[in-house]
């Protein structure tokens, strides 16, 4: 088949924000010049769902808006694929502005299915875009020179959940076995890292982990090399002896002596980032992750099928771009926010030089129906 390909700055521009919240934009204020300005105690990254997130993404909308040289936004739309993060985050941005979201995802498996929950509407089909589009314009939310469009990346603007996310998951362990690989050499065991990072990949252990791959990237590698012995850490985690990653943290700081230079790099790491409350504290990994993850995008010929695609490549939504370029032409402001770590999203200078671009202006294949 013929594919279509494009990237997120075709709608977004640099009009893009990562988790430490410094926008790719330039010429808009980041989170370490504006947060004394809006009253926050520190520079701290919020995260996504709290109220803290919503008035610093506020702030940053306000200043993409004075530099179009328009009115003030007075509304908001929001698209996301998760109602958990992606449903409060947008309910947080309506404490500040009218807005009215869309939350998405493909199950195939279920008869097509819309519901409304307040001023949210989920669905279980990506092409209900069409049909958010036409409530929330029914809703006064056409989309205009007033109005901000605000879009998830990860499995929304990409890698879109329910269809394509899995290969998302795919280059984060990728990037996790890569790390492991690189500190332990021979001794890395890829089936008993497996084993390990999937028992702790899943909410029940959210309370330790954080849900931070960053944590449970450094925790397997820790458990991999011997420095916390697996069953040791089942039977604390069970008696609550070990509740936080700082905790885990300074038990394997005990054991400093038995760690080889990699694997103290990585403590090292660790322990700095867990002090300054950084949200992304292995960026080792992360940096690994960006490489997997672009090596992810484009990558099979024309002739490759749907299929093959889409289990093995990240593709851009048509829907979710379509939808984008339709209010974009429209004249309303549209903004990305993603979750996912700069360090991870975004390429080293020797990285650009080589000719590798941050994720919102790498290219990828097109897939989905798009909606007019």
């Amino acid at each position: 088949m013929s594919w279509q390909r494009g990237t997120l700055a075709d709608f977004f521009g640099d009009n893009v924000v990562y988790r430490n919240m410094e926008p790719q934009n330039a010429h808009i204020r980041g989170l370490t010049a504006v947060w004394a300005e809006l009253g926050l105690e520190g520079p701290a990254v919020p995260r996504k769902t709290t109220p803290q997130y919503a008035l610093v993404l506020r702030r940053f909308m306000r200043e993409a808006q004075a530099l179009r040289g328009l009115p003030p936004l007075e509304r908001a739309l929001f698209i996301g694929d998760t109602a958990m993060n992606d449903g409060v985050a947008a309910r947080n941005m309506g404490q500040h502005l009218p807005m009215r979201g869309f939350i998405g995802a493909e199950r195939l498996g279920e008869a097509p299915a819309i519901t409304r929950d307040g001023d949210l509407m989920l669905a279980n089909r990506w092409a209900a875009l069409a049909d958010f589009g036409a409530w929330a314009a029914s809703e006064g939310f056409s989309g205009d020179e007033r109005t901000a469009l605000l879009i998830d990346l990860d499995k929304t603007s990409l890698g879109a959940r329910g269809r394509n996310d899995r290969v998302i998951d795919a280059a984060r362990v990728a990037a996790v076995k890569r790390t492991l690989t690189t500190a332990l050499g021979d001794r890395f065991d890829e089936a008993r890292f497996l084993a390990v990072y999937d028992w702790l990949n899943q909410p029940a252990y959210h309370p330790f982990t954080a849900d931070n791959q960053d944590y449970l990237a450094y925790i397997c590698l820790m458990v991999e090399a011997g420095i916390f012995e697996v069953e040791r850490l089942r039977v604390e985690l069970a008696a609550c002896s070990i509740q936080t990653l700082e905790q885990f943290c300074a038990a394997c700081e005990e054991r400093r002596e038995q760690m080889p230079l990699p694997l103290r790099e990585a403590q090292d790491q660790l322990l700095a980032g867990c002090a300054a409350q950084d949200p992304t504290p292995f960026k080792t990994f992360r940096r690994v992750e960006y490489c997997e993850t672009v090596a992810c995008m484009d990558v099979l010929p024309d002739e490759a099928s749907a299929s093959e695609v889409l289990a093995s490549e990240i593709v851009i939504t048509a829907e979710v771009a379509s939808f984008a370029q339709l209010m974009r032409e429209r004249g309303a402001l549209v903004f990305g926010i993603s979750d996912k770590p700069d360090e991870a999203s975004i390429p080293t200078a020797e990285d650009a030089a080589n000719g590798l671009r941050p994720i919102h202006r790498t290219t990828m294949k097109i897939y989905g129906a798009e909606i007019s």
